[in-house]
């Protein structure tokens, strides 16, 4: 139990302090792809475009320095005029559209803050290129046009095919290739308006050759490796344009719920065309039936009426195009209005003067709309002083009016307007009318108590407006600012009763209502009108509605909370509590706010502080969460080098963060990290003590190692106070290769299947291979290659050639290292960088040829610079070569192995190094990756994480 307590504490030794102050810093952002891009292109300098063919997946990943850790958007300008960004914004690192489209081209941009300076943006325009199948449409001059179509002397073939970049296109006839000036009787050219949008084939002074097949080859050129379409036209004596007849009457008057079918047949055309049903400038119903030129619309209905064409189009000439009107047959909306004697300026009805009924429906067709009349249930006809009108010029359409003359006792009763459609099948409208002494204008009164009416936000209202006289005419609501919409959203509201009423009223719905009557069920007089005023009492609004305040013992807090709107807005009570305890009460006078404040603040004072601000209507609250929780670590995703790889199969990781805040609370005691590995369900923790402030900015390192290749890891990291427990953060770590945004050190053991991203070129004669030792088979080349990697592991994974049969002498295989971009010292200097590039080679065997290595410069893919270059048996030994390499771009290593004159002659490559600076002479010692400021007070710690998951287990 003694040794596992002392190899505990040996591991939790605090091995050195080291400063690095400055670590905030604003956002830097580049973007890198990684779909499937056909071209990257820079275009002035900081942009660029990326071309990729439609269908495939674009991948933008946008790489951030900065501390604390940027926030990513995504965002992208239109490709057109009508594809404004209709894609929500991403905001993560990534940015993966899979199977793109054409309207998905467009400048994407890349945004990345942390609050420090200014934004970081960056862009690149994504081009997608496409070629749609391409389509011939054949015309006559029209000054020579006659009856037969292609009786003329001169034809025209057109060819068209949507594309990005624009299509060449070329014509042949049958299998012989036209060109301008190959045949006298052809011309081809590019109309000036649509410049390389279209290509013309012109055949003058039509002779019997040019009935043929006419091909149209549309091509972008392989770009993108689209490949190129053809589409054949045949030209003959017999080509025509379409023509169709329509076997339906037009127009169709059909009544609801009947079948229609319209049949459209083809009557010429050569080749034969195709038919389709338009409807207007809307979609045929979903319901419809289309089978080749018949179109079937079941149980139809008044929204399935309209304008129905059959377009017939074979390509030739312009499309043939028939129509026809479905119309519905309907009654609706049936109203009256009584109109007095318009002579005499009186609103009521009178013995001995006219009186004036009206009746209007909506009718379709209205050609078949018919009326009649009854009085008290008997059919009434026109006479001198009973006037029947079936049409009225000054009515708008639908509408009868009976005009009464010189009006007697004799003529009281009930009148009944009967509307009917000529066609039949639709019920018949009847509305009554009562001519008697009790027939009266309307009057409108608003019930006492009814106005101004007060009522609470939340609660259902109902605005009442009386209405007498007979008949009772409709009741018309609106606001009386004419600009504020009714509650529903319309701008008037109709009402057979007088009542409105409104569901859950809100604040903005406080004003006046006009009551208003209709002309429509009642008299056609000056309309009447009155008005309800609303009140809507709400409780006060405040601020701040939730806010944390985090603070250390023994300092002073202060709260406020203040009063944005309230009605009734002058009789305020206020009331602050903690946990229930009232702390104190009060009223507003002429202020809008009320102030807290703690002198000391002592643990039984953390806790939510509410402030409660109250009215008729209810109540505001103001919550103040105090507590004296640290803030969360901000872990620093840019460590120069945080992972290491130097065991076969595992690795380190330097976890480098900052406290936000630090002095906010007090002080950080310790902090409790977590850590599992991805995919478990169990987190192994450990407490890391702190010695002293933690200053902001301070960075501060912990080293984990002893993590298991290749697996990720997450993290979680919690700081701990006096008062407990702080914010949490998490974050994974991944192994990898250390592919920075800007290349500072390199490794690569080979020991995972992508081999760092190392690639093999296409254009050599054989390739490298993976291998270890223990799956070698050296039945055949016994006395050559390595028996183990660089560090004497027969399970660790090296690269080599492989020189037995059918390879030849003097034969190359080259390994291609992936790009390392570098950045200039200052973003106004030149590039002057100096690299370290190193590696083991194991050259063992009597027919050992040569191994090159070669440095090539973005832009220089034809000229590779030499870099390192040795031949001959070596002796079976891994031995290590380094060079200086001063690259003023990005880059690539290539290695190139190459055969010598027989089998024995395997040559081997392991842990390839790229580090920032120049290679150190023998005789220094090997500091690299260790970093070091000019003062103390920050702190690093080491962590085998395996060997302490062990220990754990061991103690549980």
């Amino acid at each position: 139990m003694d040794l596992v307590f002392g190899l505990w504490w040996l591991l939790m030794v605090c091995l050195e302090g080291i400063c690095c102050q400055g670590v905030y810093a604003p956002p830097s952002v580049r973007i890198v792809h990684s779909g499937q891009a056909c071209n990257i292109e820079e275009e002035r300098y900081t942009e660029r475009v990326y071309t990729i063919k439609e269908g495939e997946t674009l991948e933008l990943t946008c790489l951030v320095t900065g501390h604390p850790r940027p926030q990513i958007r995504w965002t992208k300008t239109a490709g057109s005029a009508s594809d404004r960004f209709q894609d929500s914004s991403v905001f993560n690192e990534t940015l993966r559209i899979s199977k793109i489209q054409r309207h998905q081209g467009g400048r994407y941009y890349c945004k990345a803050e942390n609050g420090l300076g200014s934004p970081a943006i960056k862009s690149i325009r994504v081009d997608v290129y496409y070629l749609d199948d391409p389509s011939v449409t054949v015309h006559q001059s029209i000054g020579e046009a006659k009856e037969q179509f292609y009786y003329e002397r001169t034809v025209f073939l057109r060819c068209v095919a949507n594309s990005n970049p624009p299509v060449r296109y070329s014509w042949r006839r049958g299998q012989d290739v036209l060109s301008q000036g190959s045949d006298k009787g052809v011309e081809i050219y590019e109309p000036f308006f649509t410049q390389g949008e279209t290509k013309i084939l012109k055949l003058k002074n039509l002779r019997p050759q040019d009935y043929a097949n006419y091909s149209c080859i549309a091509s972008v050129r392989n770009v993108c490796s689209i490949p190129d379409k053809m589409v054949v036209f045949r030209l003959s004596n017999k080509t025509a344009s379409p023509s169709i007849k329509l076997l339906v009457e037009d127009p169709i008057v059909v009544n609801p719920g009947e079948t229609v079918t319209l049949v459209c047949i083809t009557s010429g055309g050569e080749p034969a065309p195709t038919l389709t049903w338009v409807r207007g400038t809307e979609t045929l119903p979903q319901k419809s039936v289309l089978n080749g030129g018949t179109l079937t619309l079941p149980a139809i209905t008044s929204e399935d009426a309209g304008i129905y064409s059959c377009v017939a189009n074979n390509n030739v000439g312009n499309p043939a195009k028939k129509s026809t009107t479905i119309i519905v047959r309907a009654l609706k909306k049936g109203r009256f209005w009584i109109t007095p004697d318009p002579y005499h300026n009186d609103d009521n009805i009178q013995i001995g003067r006219e009186v004036k009924i009206s009746c209007q429906v909506e009718a379709t067709p209205p050609e078949e709309l018919a009326f009649s009349w009854l009085k008290n249930g008997r059919p009434l006809r026109s006479s001198e002083r009973m006037v029947i009108t079936q049409t009225d010029p000054d009515a708008s359409p639908g509408t009868t009016n009976l005009d009464i003359i010189d009006l007697k006792f004799t003529d009281f009763g009930t009148y009944t307007c009967m509307a009917s459609l000529k066609g039949g099948g639709i019920a018949d409208i009847s509305i009554d009318v009562n001519i008697s002494s009790t027939t009266v204008p309307p009057k409108l009164s608003i019930p006492s108590g009814k106005s101004p009416l007060v009522t609470r936000e939340g609660d259902t209202v109902e605005l009442q407006c009386q209405v007498t006289g007979k008949p009772k005419p409709i009741i018309l609501w609106s606001r009386v600012d004419k600009e504020a919409p009714m509650p529903d959203g319309s701008m008037e509201t109709e009402s057979y009763d007088g009542i409105l009423r409104i569901v859950n009223v809100s604040r903005e719905m406080t004003g006046s209502y006009r009551c208003q009557t209709s002309q429509y069920n009642g008299f056609n007089v000056k309309p009447r009108e009155t008005v309800v005023e609303l009140i809507v009492q709400y409780p006060p609004t405040v601020e701040p509605m939730f806010t944390e305040m985090r603070q250390g013992l023994g300092r002073n807090i202060v709260m406020n909370c203040r009063v944005l709107r309230a009605y009734p807005s002058r009789v305020l009570s206020y009331e602050w509590r903690l946990a229930g305890r009232v702390l104190r009460t009060g009223h507003f006078d002429s202020q809008d706010s009320t102030e807290y404040s703690v002198s000391s603040l002592a643990r039984e004072g953390y806790g939510v502080y509410n402030c409660s601000i109250m009215n008729e209507a209810g109540t505001g609250r103001c919550s103040f969460l105090v507590t004296g929780q640290a803030y969360a670590p901000e872990f620093y995703y840019d460590t120069y080098n945080p992972l290491w790889q130097n065991r076969p199969h595992v690795y380190s990781y330097s976890l480098q963060w900052t406290q936000m805040n630090p002095n906010a609370v007090d002080r950080i005691l310790a902090y409790r990290l977590g850590i599992r590995q991805a995919g478990q369900q169990r987190w192994w923790e450990q407490e890391i003590p702190v010695n002293g402030m933690i200053q902001k900015g301070e960075l501060i390192t912990y080293n984990l190692s002893e993590l298991i290749k290749p697996e990720a890891y997450e993290v979680r990291l919690t700081p701990i106070t006096k008062f407990g427990e702080g914010d949490s953060t998490i974050r994974m770590i991944k192994y990898s290769a250390p592919m920075n945004p800007h290349l500072r050190n390199f490794h690569c053991g080979f020991e995972e299947d992508p081999i760092c991203m190392f690639t093999q070129e296409k254009s050599d004669n054989f390739d490298w291979t993976r291998q270890s030792a223990s799956t070698r088979d050296t039945k055949y080349t016994p006395n050559t290659g390595p028996t183990t990697d660089r560090s004497g592991s027969k399970q660790g994974f090296y690269m080599y050639i492989e020189t037995s049969r059918p390879r030849l002498e003097g034969e190359k295989a080259r390994l291609v290292s992936p790009t390392f971009n570098i950045a200039p010292k200052n973003p106004y200097g030149a590039i002057n960088s100096a690299y370290c590039f190193s590696f083991y080679y194991h050259m063992y065997g009597k027919h050992i040829g040569t191994l090159n290595a070669y440095l090539r410069l973005k832009g220089q893919t034809t000229v590779d610079s030499p870099v390192w270059s040795l031949s001959g048996n070596q002796g079976e030994h891994w031995r290590l070569a380094t060079a200086n390499i001063h690259p003023n771009t990005s880059f690539q290593i290539i290695f190139e192995g190459i055969r010598g004159p027989g089998i024995e002659g395997d040559i081997a490559i392991d842990d390839v190094s790229v580090m920032e600076g120049e290679c150190m002479k023998a005789d220094e010692p090997n500091v690299a990756g260790i970093s070091a400021c000019s003062s103390g007070g920050s702190h690093i710690w080491q962590l085998p994480v395996a060997l302490l998951l062990a220990l754990y287990s061991h103690r549980r």
